[in-house]
């Protein structure tokens, strides 16, 4: 039986004034790109969680709108999941515009 993949996701609170758009959405997809697990990244609106994107993307991080003062849940699966989305928990929590 094959083993089942287990997810790592943690919410934060987007810390950037201008959200994930122009200079924090590019810091934001360069670190993910480097990660050795794939991070997905989804606006929480309501307590509900939305479509996830790729973090890897600053296309698609831009899309998703996130302003400042948004929570938004990171998610990656396999060995390495925990390491690579806790590294881009610290580095939403920042302002990165600052």
């Amino acid at each position: 039986m094959p083993e089942e993949a287990v997810v790592y996701q943690r919410r934060i609170v987007v810390a950037s004034r201008v959200g994930l758009h122009a200079r924090p959405a590019g810091l934001v997809a360069q670190t993910a790109a480097a990660q050795p697990a794939k991070v997905r990244i989804a606006k929480v609106s309501g307590g509900a969680v939305g479509d996830p994107v790729d973090a890897g993307s600053v296309l698609s991080l831009m899309t998703l709108g996130a302003a400042h003062g948004d929570e938004v849940e990171l998610s990656a699966d396999g060995a390495q999941a925990r390491e690579s989305v806790d590294v881009l928990v610290e580095l939403i929590a920042k302002d990165l515009d600052a």
